[in-house]
């Protein structure tokens, strides 16, 4: 089985270009990268994605921190 263990969110910044959340797991912890110097902008369907990353991070975490 292969664990995946980095997600991609695509985003916006404020001027409209397209950017990516990354979402990954660091010795259990889950980390959040967002554009440098830049804020993200979500529509409701992205903040679903970074929802469902953010879920299957915790799960990958859980499993690591176990093992």
């Amino acid at each position: 089985m292969v664990v995946r263990n980095q997600w991609s969110v695509n985003c916006r910044d404020v001027a409209g270009r397209k950017r990516d959340l990354t979402v990954f797991v660091n010795d259990g912890q889950i980390v959040i990268v967002a554009p440098p110097g830049e804020t993200a902008v979500l529509a409701p369907l992205e903040v679903g994605r970074l929802r469902a990353a953010l879920r299957d991070a915790v799960v990958t975490a859980s499993v690591a921190s176990k093992e």
